[in-house]
């Protein structure tokens, strides 16, 4: 098993140039290809406002300078491609699937389309293997990034979160985050194949960190029958925060790859970017892996 087709939402952001590196490094371990999707904002999204008591010249101004901001953000995303496909020169650039499937090596796409970015990216992402999302930006809230959460909720996928810096390499050395929950044991399946690979494999696991369901014991032995050996090591959180405490012990160990569910302390959409997953996606300096 191998992860062959990867989407990656792009966003023409000093974070979006990270997320993309960390794309071609993941195609290039897997021979995937790499489809860049864009997704611009449709003026036309502006016209239920006419609703709200605005003129039909106040609307169509509007929508005017929502097309002219959407159109300069494409530009920038499109200029963001085509440098990063100029400088792959192992990296096959791919106009259509037949020719991606025929390449022997990692391939890449680009296409922009408009409408609702969450809509979208879920939908597409179905037919990934995997999303690479670009890290939540410093001074935005982690619940506003929209592909990050279109994923997460509605795509069925794992969704790989670049760093704020791409990584030198990712799955060499990969820890996974145990609680007994539904979200944390598909996070584990999900990375089967990261951890066929890796040379080294922790399971990390806490009493704080743990909800109903099988203990780190069970996973050690589903894992065994996959024919992968990994310690499990039990991590203590940091001033009663678990979250820190988990990255703690991912940089104790020299992971280069992190794996866990995501959002199981709470189902409702309200409350989920509290606690371990939101600590963890403001603070990792590792790709997270992660599913729910």
């Amino acid at each position: 098993m191998a992860y062959r087709r990867l989407l990656l939402p792009m966003t023409g952001t000093a974070a979006g140039e990270a997320a993309l590196a960390t794309a071609l490094l993941v195609a290039r371990i897997w021979g995937a290809h790499v489809h860049c999707l864009h997704v611009r904002v449709d003026a036309r999204d502006v016209a239920p406002l006419a609703g709200e008591g605005l003129s039909g010249a106040m609307i169509e101004e509007m929508m005017a300078a929502t097309e002219r901001e959407s159109g300069d953000r494409a530009g920038r995303v499109r200029a963001l491609f085509e440098r990063f496909a100029a400088t792959a020169g192992d990296i096959v650039i791919a106009d259509s699937a037949e020719t991606a499937m025929k390449a022997e090596g990692p391939t890449l796409s680009f296409e922009s389309i408009a409408g609702r970015e969450e809509d979208i990216v879920a939908q597409q992402s179905r037919l990934y293997d995997m999303a690479v999302v670009p890290h939540p930006e410093a001074d935005e809230d982690v619940s506003s990034s929209d592909a990050l959460h279109a994923v997460l909720f509605d795509s069925g996928r794992p969704v790989l979160i670049a760093p704020r810096t791409a990584p030198a390499t990712i799955g060499t050395r990969v820890c996974c985050a145990w609680n007994g929950s539904a979200e944390s044991a598909a996070a584990i399946a999900a990375a089967l194949p990261w951890l066929h690979r890796a040379e080294a494999r922790r399971i990390l696991y806490a009493d704080e960190y743990q909800r109903r369901g099988p203990k780190v014991e069970g996973i050690l032995a589903y894992l065994h029958w996959h024919e992968i050996s990994a310690e499990a090591m039990q991590f203590r959180p940091m001033t009663k925060d678990v979250g820190a405490g988990l990255l703690g012990s991912v940089r104790d160990f020299g992971a280069d790859l992190l794996c866990m569910g995501a959002y199981s302390h709470s189902r409702l959409r309200q409350l989920i970017l509290g606690g371990v997953t939101r600590h963890v996606l403001e603070n990792s300096d590792v790709p997270v892996l992660m599913c729910r």
